[in-house]
């Protein structure tokens, strides 16, 4: 399992993706971003997974994943 952090350009744009990963099983959570990344909203989804979960979500900036405390940006939109 991978961990993902997702970032988005407004806190509705998090809340919808997480509500959306969430429907599909998979374990996520709205938390502060990281400092070591920069936001627009302040707020991302932490979610576990095998695979970045892609989204039509408009308000998604970057998903990160994270590997031994470092973060690479592994989908962009």
């Amino acid at each position: 399992m991978n961990t993902f952090i997702a970032t988005f350009y407004s806190h509705f744009g998090a809340m919808s993706y997480c509500k959306a990963i969430k429907e599909k099983g998979i374990n996520a959570k709205l938390m502060p971003v990281p400092r070591r990344v920069s936001s627009s909203c302040g707020t991302c989804v932490r979610y576990e997974h095998s695979f970045v979960i892609d989204s039509d979500e408009n308000e998604l900036e970057c998903i990160y994943l994270e590997d031994n405390g470092e973060l690479e940006c592994v989908l962009t939109k």
